[in-house]
């Protein structure tokens, strides 16, 4: 036995080591599918996580509360059109010293208020107000794809923990495989069946078995803190889903054009071309003639400092019509409208950005999604093929013509499929819901998420009018 050790041929081993590797086999197998078994009703759907995240997330309401300070903006530039309201109330006291009568005291006060009302001020009112609507609705879009946006990390962030705990799952089971293969190796080198080197090599995979499960367990708690950052509560029991349907056209061609209709970015990038064109109007407006309406009262009282009549008192009103005609304003008025107009060709340029990015985005989440489905047959087929070639290997180990060393690489390669096939279910997932949101239909209606939607116009019908008020409409 020795001799055929030294002679480089491998020992042969007893059928109950035989028989040990194979239960070994045959439990890993098992719990490979266990990954996959029904877990308790309780536990939390990638749809779950979406809503959650639509209702939880701080960068969501944070943008929901800007949209809103954006709707201030149109009230805000219908004050031109509203008329201006000023009250002042003077009183002065006033004592003349005489050198030989006492002196006197008097005191004489001005209570007036003033209306303004602007008539004509070369349309820059009616722009002003027209380009902050267009604002608000460049904002709604952009609300829009930052919900798609926060739907899709959640999805994410689901489908890699989901990731992250079966790859947790395998690596445990590959451990318990490698501790069994360490305890053969070791019974064969005590009955002089094997060398110290199968033993040393059993052990060494053994380590670095364990190494591996102290990263996977480390990168399965950082997805589970990147989880409760965006959607807001501690993820319970998280099983991997199948990639996105509702919603998959059936070729890139027809989701490129989808994208390109539906995608709220190209919207807020159009509802911004709106805007600067307003705004160049607006610009222009400052060269036309303007027409203000003053009107004023005043009441004047006081004492008659000569002590001869009685107090004064007086009342007086006036109404003041006045046609401004700019002339030159020292140049600043035409540099206003280059600059509105530069900005207005940024802003189009910025529509053909966006439209280029959400068809790069689509073709490259197809491309993803494709890649990914085909490696997940692929791998399947692979990690039946290396757990055949396993026990084929045990096999062959049994009758000499193998060594603990060639168990342990095939084992490997069974230990690399399993973790490529989970990998590749994420990224079949992540690729699913990735084009959903280029395409701009990962939303609450198109998932049918069970989760009230967020219908910022409220707000705007509630203040576009507002004529006064300190409080919010929820009350702050």
């Amino acid at each position: 036995m020795r001799g055929e050790v030294a002679a480089g041929r491998p020992p042969a081993i007893g059928v109950s080591r035989v028989s040990e590797l194979r239960h070994a086999v045959h439990a890993a197998a098992l719990g490979i599918v266990l990954l996959s078994s029904p877990v308790p009703a309780w536990a939390e759907t990638i749809a779950g996580a979406m809503e959650k995240a639509y209702v939880n997330n701080p960068d969501l309401n944070a943008a929901r509360a800007a949209l809103r300070a954006t709707d201030e903006g149109v009230p805000i530039a219908k004050a031109g059109y509203r008329p201006q309201i000023e009250a002042s109330l003077t009183g002065v006291q006033t004592r003349f010293d005489r050198q030989f009568a006492p002196p006197i005291d008097y005191h004489t006060g001005t209570a007036s208020i003033t209306i303004t009302q602007q008539i004509f001020d070369g349309f820059q009112t009616l722009n002003n107000v027209r380009a902050a609507e267009a604002v608000v609705f460049s904002s709604r879009e952009t609300l829009k794809a930052n919900e798609i946006s926060i739907l899709l990390a959640a999805a994410q962030s689901y489908a890699n923990i989901a990731r992250d705990q079966d790859i947790v799952n395998i690596r445990k089971q590959n451990l318990a495989f490698l501790k069994e293969q360490v305890r053969a190796a070791t019974s064969r080198s005590d009955l002089g069946e094997g060398t110290r080197t199968d033993v040393s090599q059993a052990e060494a995979e053994l380590a670095q078995a364990q190494a591996l499960l102290v990263t996977a367990v480390s990168q399965l708690k950082q997805s589970e803190a990147a989880y409760v950052q965006i959607v807001g509560d501690a993820p319970r029991g998280i099983k991997q889903a199948g990639p996105a349907s509702k919603g998959i056209l059936k070729n890139v061609d027809q989701a490129v054009a989808a994208g390109l209709r539906d995608h709220p970015t190209i919207a807020a990038a159009q509802y911004s071309v709106d805007a600067a064109g307003y705004r160049v109007k607006s610009a222009e407006g400052t060269m036309l003639p303007g027409v203000v309406v003053q009107g004023s009262v005043s009441r004047n009282t006081g004492d008659n400092p000569t002590g001869f009549t009685s107090d004064l008192e007086s009342s007086t009103g006036s109404i003041v019509a006045r046609l401004q005609i700019p002339i030159y304003q020292g140049g600043a008025e035409y540099g206003q409208i280059r600059q509105a107009k530069e900005r207005l060709g940024q802003q189009q340029i910025l529509v053909d950005s966006a439209r280029a990015e959400v068809q790069q985005t689509i073709v490259t989440a197809y491309a993803q999604l494709e890649a990914a489905v085909a490696t997940i047959a692929a791998t399947k087929e692979q990690i039946s093929a290396s757990r055949r070639a396993l026990a084929g290997v045990i096999d062959e180990l049994k009758v000499g013509q193998r060594t603990t060393l060639d168990v342990l690489d095939a084992q490997q390669n069974v230990l690399v499929a399993q973790e490529s096939l989970v990998t590749a279910q994420r990224n079949a997932v992540v690729a699913s819901y990735g084009l959903l949101a280029a395409m701009g239909r990962l939303t609450v209606k198109s998932q049918g998420l069970q989760v009230a939607e967020y219908r910022s116009e409220e707000h705007y019908e509630a203040v576009k009018d507002k004529w006064f008020g300190l409080r919010t409409v929820d009350g702050k």
